[in-house]
């Protein structure tokens, strides 16, 4: 299968040689998204906000692909603390309503940028 290189203008760009996602046939990967507001380029203060950005970040990501959050099959949640758990969540069910994808959550000892969560993912591309 090709690959086809994903980029969008509306979510902050690949900060090292990786792409915004990746997309081969009707699978899009996304790399990890930081909770950079493209905006400004800071990062927003607190686990909710930050949940929220990146989240975003990979809805624009993913819309570039030809895909959308409700076609997402899996995401992996890096945090650097697990503490916050439940306050992650709460944004996250904002995003993920109903049949949420498979998730996987990890505390990490830093994350790129000083930022408190990364979320990657992996979806269908054309709406599933």
């Amino acid at each position: 299968m090709l690959k086809q290189i994903v980029r969008s203008s509306a979510a902050p760009e690949a900060i090292g040689p990786y792409s915004q996602a990746v997309r081969s046939g009707d699978i899009v990967f996304c790399s990890g998204q930081l909770p950079v507001d493209i905006t400004n380029g800071q990062i927003p203060d607190g686990i909710s906000s930050q949940t929220r950005m990146v989240l975003q970040n990979l809805s624009e990501v993913l819309k570039s692909s030809g895909s959308n959050l409700s076609a997402v099959l899996k995401t992996t949640v890096f945090m650097i603390d697990l503490e916050q758990f439940e306050l992650m969540n709460q944004v996250y069910r904002e995003f993920f309503r109903e049949d949420a994808p498979a998730r996987s959550t990890v505390q990490v000892t830093k994350l790129p940028k000083g930022a408190l969560i990364e979320i990657e993912a992996v979806a269908v591309a054309n709406g599933g």
